[in-house]
Order: structure tokens, then C-alpha cells, then sequence
């Protein structure tokens, strides 16, 4: 019998068990965009975020977006794509870097972001702003999932793992499949993963289902 694979993300897959991670609560600060020459995307509830803005104010201001998937997000909503990073946060930081220190970024977050970027850009003179306009909250659907023992767990961000973890533990008998590095850093230690090829979901089960 194959065994259950459950996704612990914001998005669904047919080939999986979807349990929700997160409850997003948008916020909307007053935000000032003339002020800036770029803005800086990490996930598709930022663009859903800025839903709640005139799009006149912002929709001419190219993004760098962290990975193709959010990058597609931000230019269906009508914005212009700056730059594309590789998926990882952590790594923006050399997108930045090719351009002068004299550049105005706004960076566009969670209340609760897993990278250092925006710091470390700043150390090295960079002037980057930021504005929380969401808070991811764990769901009902994750801190009440029970998992049986051999299943294989999918976790697509630092939150998915510290909310499951809330009510459950990872059983040595799971296969554990992770979107990237940064999220792995989240695991228990001495838990046994593996890191998707590339930083989307689809990887993931493409990974799950061959490992079933």
C-alpha cells in the first residue's frame, strides 16, 4: 500500500493529502511607494496584500521577486518584474548587490520572515525599508492533523514545521521532503530529510511520489 503524502502548505496538489498551514490576516500600513525605486517580493500573499492598494501607486515600480513562482504572481497582478532570484531569501542579497548603494528598496514582508537578507544588505550600506503587511498565523487544519507513522511530510516553509510540531512529532519511519534549506533549519535535530531539487511545490511531490 502506497503510503500518505501530506503537504503542509498554502497551495494544493492533487497527489496529496493538503493540509493548510497557515491563516493569513493582511494589514495595511500606510505606505509612501514614491519613495522607492524597487520593491522587494517574497510570496504570493505579499501581491494578495497589495490588493488592498491603489495600483497606481505601485504598479509601475518593478519588483525583485524571490523565485519564478512569486515573480508570476506579481506580473499577473499587472507589476513589473525587476529581477528573479533562485528561491531562497537568503540569496537576494547578491541581486541587490547589483545595484548602487544609492538605490531606495521597500521590502514587502511577513510579520515573521526566516532570512536575514534585509540586515546584512544594510551592513553593507544598502537602504532597504520594510513594511509588514501580513501575519501568518498557524491554522486549525494543521494543529489538528494526527499523521500516521510511515507517511511522507512535505513542509514548504520554516512556519509549516513549527506549527506542525505544535501537536505532533516526525516519526523515524517518515520520509521527509523539504522546499529548501532554510526550512530544513527548521527540523528537529538529527531528523533525516530531503531537499527538493528546485524551491516549488510541484518538486516536492514530484520527489514524494518517487519515493513512495
Amino acid at each position: 500500500m502506497s503510503k500518505k503524502i501530506y503537504l503542509f502548505a498554502t497551495s494544493k496538489s492533487k497527489h496529496a493529502i493538503n493540509v493548510k498551514s497557515l491563516d493569513v490576516r493582511l494589514l495595511k500600513p500606510d505606505i509612501d511607494f514614491s519613495k522607492y525605486n524597487y520593491l522587494i517580493i517574497t510570496s504570493k500573499q505579499t501581491v494578495k496584500a497589495l490588493e488592498q492598494y491603489d495600483k497606481k501607486d505601485f504598479i509601475d515600480t518593478p519588483a525583485l521577486c524571490v523565485s519564478v513562482k512569486t515573480a508570476n504572481e506579481y506580473e499577473e497582478f499587472g507589476g513589473k518584474i525587476l529581477a528573479i532570484g533562485d528561491g531562497y531569501g537568503d540569496n537576494l542579497i547578491k541581486n541587490i548587490k547589483e545595484y548602487p548603494k544609492e538605490t531606495k528598496w521597500l521590502y514587502l514582508r511577513a510579520e515573521l520572515i526566516a532570512s536575514d537578507f534585509v540586515q546584512k544588505s544594510r551592513d553593507d550600506g544598502y537602504m532597504i525599508d520594510e513594511k509588514i503587511i501580513y501575519v501568518s498565523e498557524c491554522s486549525k487544519e494543521i494543529l489538528d492533523i494526527r499523521v500516521t507513522d510511515d507517511s511522507t511530510l512535505i513542509f514548504t516553509s520554516p512556519s509549516s514545521i513549527e506549527c506542525f510540531l505544535k501537536n505532533n512529532s516526525i516519526h523515524p519511519d517518515a520520509k521527509v521532503i523539504v522546499i529548501g534549506k532554510t526550512t530544513a533549519n527548521y527540523l528537529p535535530q538529527g531528523t533525516e530529510y530531503i531537499v527538493s531539487q528546485n524551491t516549488s511545490i510541484e518538486s516536492c511531490v514530484e520527489l514524494a511520489l518517487d519515493i513512495k
